[in-house]
């Protein structure tokens, strides 16, 4: 078997079944024995390969593959080696959306933050003292960040069971 990539194949498939329930006489060239799928893409690649362009229109490619299946004396193409990038789209839902944009807020708040990690980093020396200040402050920031988490839940409990929620553990 040729290393003709998954997506590649698959969007050729995906054109030459369509066009074989569109069009009859293609439908009975496209059941030819003598021919593959695999063979049909590995021609495609020789073509493209052939051309010396690095790129192709959808038409162009999938000529290419018809014109296999068309013609009887193409047989016996050996496996081409080379890069394909497949157009493919993608629908999102718009939950999916809002999703995906929070994740990358998220990762470039992230990056930000180590970037102006690593420059303070490089330009800041502390003091044991301003060490432990530091420490302190991240843990009282981490307990803060905790209890407005637990104090959420707590009242999304509260809303979903209509019920008396028991004290807040952090009050005074």
């Amino acid at each position: 078997m040729s290393k003709v990539s998954k997506p590649f194949m698959e969007s050729i498939k995906n054109y030459l079944d369509k066009r074989a329930a569109e069009d009859e006489l293609f439908a009975e060239t496209y059941k030819k024995e003598n021919k593959s799928l695999e063979e049909c893409c590995n021609y495609v690649m020789k073509c493209a390969k052939d051309g010396g362009c690095a790129g192709y229109s959808d038409e162009e490619v999938f000529g290419w593959a018809v014109h296999y299946y068309d013609e009887d004396d193409i047989k016996n193409i050996a496996p081409v080696s080379g890069k394909v990038i497949v157009n493919s789209s993608v629908e999102l839902s718009e939950e999916e959306k809002a999703a995906a944009k929070e994740k990358a807020m998220e990762l470039a708040i992230e990056e930000a933050k180590e970037e102006a990690k690593k420059k303070l980093s490089e330009t800041v020396e502390l003091s044991d003292e301003d060490l432990a200040d530091v420490k302190q402050k991240a843990i009282e920031k981490v307990v803060l960040e905790q209890k407005e988490k637990l104090i959420q839940k707590k009242a999304s409990k509260k809303v979903e069971s209509n019920t008396e929620v028991e004290p807040d553990l952090f009050s005074m």
